[in-house]
C-alpha cells in the first residue's frame, strides 16, 4: 500500500494491486466494446472500428458503428459500472455480502415504479421517469422502516427482504391488469435488455455517474471508518447517520438510473464488487476497481447475450440471471460453512 499526499496536505492511499485489477478490467471492458461494435449482420474489423470512432471510416460504418451499435455498448458499460458501484456501497453499509439491490428491493421499487406507468399506458420516457421514482420511494421507505435511532445494517437487510418480497408481489398483480402488448413490453424490461438502447438511455446515467461518483469516493474514508462499525467510526471523527444517509441515496440513485436504462438487470450489483475484492484481495469497498468490473461483466454478457445463439438475440438479464444465480448458490452455501446464516 502506497499513500500519495497533495500539496493541501490530503492523502490517498493506493494499492498496487487494486490499481492492476481496476486497469485489467477496464481494458477488458474497451476490448469486449470494440468486439461488440464490429460483430453483427454487418461485421467490421476491430481496426476497422477504432478509425471510425476516430472519425474515419466509410459513411455506412460510421452509421452502422456510431449510430447504431456504439449507444447500446456505451449504456451497458455505464449500467454495469453504476450497478456495481451501487452493490459495492450496499455491501459495505451492511456489511453483507448479500447487500446489493437486487435483494433489498430497491430493483423491486423500480420496477413497480415502471409497472405503474405501463398499466397507465405512459411512454418508455414515463417508464424510465417512473422506475427512478419507484427505486428512490423505495430507498426513502426501506431506511423509514430501518430506522431505529440509526440504520444497523442487518435490519436494513432484513427490511430490505421484506419490501423485496412484498414489491415482487404488487408487480406480479401490476402485470395482470396491463393490456397484452403492454404486458409483453414490460416482461421484456423486467428482464433486463439493452435491445435498441439509444443515447437518450444513456445520457441520464451518464450525468448522474458524473455527479455521483465523485461525491462518493470524496466519502470513501468515512465508509472504510463504517465498514469497522458505527462506535468505531464514530470515535475516530466520522459523522456516521449523514455519511451513510449520503452514501445510501446515491447508490440508490444509480441503481434506479441503471434500471431506467436497461430495466432490473439481476446479480451484476451483487457479483461484482466481490469478484473484484477476490481480485484484489484487499479489504474495503475497493469502489472503482468495481465499477470497472461491473462494466466488463455487463459488456461482455451482452455480448455474449447476442452472440450465443445464431440468428436470435438473448436478453442481457437471461445470461446474468443464469451466471448469477448459480453464484448465489455458491455464495449461500459458503455463508453457510461459515456459521454466518
Amino acid at each position: 500500500m502506497r499513500a500519495l499526499r497533495s500539496a493541501g496536505g490530503r492523502s490517498v492511499l493506493l494499492r498496487p494491486r487494486a490499481v492492476a485489477v481496476g486497469a485489467a478490467c477496464a481494458l477488458l471492458a474497451l476490448v469486449v466494446g470494440v468486439l461488440a461494435l464490429g460483430s453483427g449482420d454487418y461485421p467490421i474489423a476491430p481496426a476497422d472500428v477504432l478509425r471510425t470512432l476516430t472519425g474515419g471510416g466509410s459513411p455506412a460504418e460510421d452509421f452502422i458503428v456510431n449510430q447504431l451499435r456504439l449507444p447500446r455498448v456505451v449504456t451497458a458499460l455505464l449500467v454495469g459500472a453504476a450497478l456495481a458501484l451501487a452493490g459495492a456501497l450496499f455491501q459495505s453499509l451492511v456489511r453483507n455480502p448479500l447487500g446489493s439491490p437486487d435483494i433489498l428491493g430497491f430493483t423491486q421499487g423500480a420496477a413497480t415504479g415502471a409497472l405503474l406507468v405501463v398499466v397507465a399506458g405512459g411512454s418508455s420516457l414515463a417508464l424510465a421517469g417512473g422506475a427512478v421514482a419507484g427505486g428512490l420511494l423505495t430507498g426513502v421507505l426501506i431506511y423509514a422502516l430501518a430506522w431505529r435511532g440509526g440504520v444497523h445494517g442487518h435490519r436494513l437487510v432484513l427490511v430490505g427482504i421484506g419490501t423485496a418480497a412484498i414489491l415482487t408481489g404488487v408487480n406480479g398483480y401490476l402485470l395482470t391488469r396491463a393490456q397484452l402488448m403492454d404486458a409483453a413490453r414490460a416482461v421484456l424490461w423486467l428482464t433486463g435488455s439493452l435491445d435498441g438502447r439509444g443515447w437518450q438511455d444513456a445520457w441520464p446515467l451518464l450525468a448522474a455517474t458524473v455527479v455521483l461518483v465523485p461525491v462518493v469516493l470524496g466519502c470513501g474514508r468515512a465508509l472504510r471508518m463504517i465498514e469497522m462499525g458505527d462506535e468505531a467510526a464514530g470515535g475516530l471523527g466520522i459523522r456516521v447517520e449523514p455519511v451513510r444517509l449520503t452514501l445510501l441515496a446515491s447508490a440508490v440513485l444509480l441503481a434506479s438510473l441503471a434500471a431506467a436504462a436497461a430495466g432490473p438487470v439481476s446479480f451484476v450489483a451483487l457479483i461484482a464488487p466481490q469478484l473484484t475484492r477476490r481480485l484484489t484481495r484487499a479489504p474495503g469497498p475497493n469502489l472503482l476497481p468495481s465499477m470497472c468490473t461491473g462494466a466488463a461483466l455487463l459488456v461482455t454478457a451482452d455480448w455474449a447475450a447476442q452472440r450465443l445463439f445464431a440468428g436470435h438475440q438473448l436478453p442481457v438479464g437471461v445470461v446474468t440471471g443464469v451466471l448469477g444465480g448459480g453464484y448465489l448458490v455458491r455464495l449461500l452455501a459458503t455463508e453457510r460453512r461459515a456459521a454466518r446464516l
